[in-house]
């Protein structure tokens, strides 16, 4: 596994990072298997790990914590997880960007992840208007507590992005950044110029270019695949284009994807999830790998093709 800078944040994260949500987190996935990646995915490297207190309904932030609660290291490693949104006792997503709420979620992930700090705290899914000076004063002073070491700010909107970097309270921003969605890379060069760290979400793209993508083995398949049809049907779109990615030999379509990500120097960690061992094997070997020209290009021309 290699190792990038997160941005002037002084961490340095492995260039995968392991997303703890999704289908991972739900109670309906055996909890030992869930923990047999986290173990395995640190044993080949992995240091970040991405998790939610409004994600899998509530049940993905207290899973990483127990699968990390006997780890002799777990202060070592960076655990990022999101302020703004939760899921209720009633297994409701709500948002709440309040002070008091921010404070509440904060306090709350600390007992459910098992730390005595949050390394990376984001903000899920700000508008603007909810970058308030009064939550930007209790953002200082959680961090001033210590109980927050660096904020981020967690969104898909440029908008909101260019406006959360004109606070030096941020240091870091993830972003959706994928093979089926470069248009991202102008404000990821500008936020690299400052410093930032930037970490891409979804840097698989929901896999929806791999013919394999839509194999049924389990129930998780779909899951995933419901999902998609939901909220990515743009992207199922863009993802007739890279039909020849199954073809390539030497790399898998998903080693592609996360090695075309990671190509862009700056990428501080491309994030992945999983819930087959075989597949979070075959994805950490994407690190240092490199894509030859003729490849770039056969990427640069598919993108050209959105519509």
């Amino acid at each position: 596994m290699l190792y990038r800078s997160l941005g002037n944040t002084g961490l340095r994260v492995s260039e995968i990072g392991f997303g703890c949500a999704s289908y991972w987190g739900k109670k309906v996935f055996d909890e030992a298997a869930a923990t047999r990646l986290i173990y395995t995915a640190i044993d080949h490297g992995v240091t970040l790990f991405d998790t939610g207190a409004s994600y899998s309904d509530g049940n993905a932030e207290p899973r990483l914590g127990r699968a990390i609660s006997g780890l002799p290291n777990k202060h070592d490693l960076v655990i990022a997880t999101k302020a703004g949104s939760y899921t209720d006792e009633r297994g409701k997503w709500r948002e709440d960007f309040s002070p008091s709420g921010v404070r509440r979620t904060v306090e709350a992930s600390l007992i459910r992840l098992g730390l005595d700090a949050i390394p990376l705290l984001h903000l899920h899914g700000p508008e603007i208007a909810n970058i308030t000076d009064d939550l930007l004063d209790t953002l200082t002073r959680l961090r001033e507590e210590g109980k927050i070491l660096h904020l981020s700010v967690n969104s898909f909107d440029e908008k909101v992005i260019e406006h959360a970097i004109t606070y030096p309270l941020f240091g870091v921003v993830m972003i959706n950044y994928n093979i089926l969605r470069p248009e991202h890379e102008p404000i990821i060069a500008k936020l690299a110029a400052r410093k930032f760290g930037i970490l891409a979400a979804m840097a698989l793209g929901g896999g929806l270019y791999s013919k394999d993508r839509f194999r049924i083995r389990g129930v998780q398949d779909f899951w995933y695949i419901a999902r998609a049809w939901k909220n990515q049907r743009a992207d199922l779109r863009r993802a007739r284009n890279f039909r020849f990615l199954d073809h390539e030999k030497a790399l898998t379509a998903a080693e592609i994807a996360l090695a075309w990500v990671l190509r862009n120097p700056g990428i501080s960690s491309a994030m992945i999830g999983t819930t087959r061992m075989r597949h979070l094997l075959a994805n950490l070997r994407a690190s240092g790998e490199t894509i030859g020209d003729d490849l770039l290009e056969k990427i640069r021309k598919a993108q050209l093709n959105f519509a």
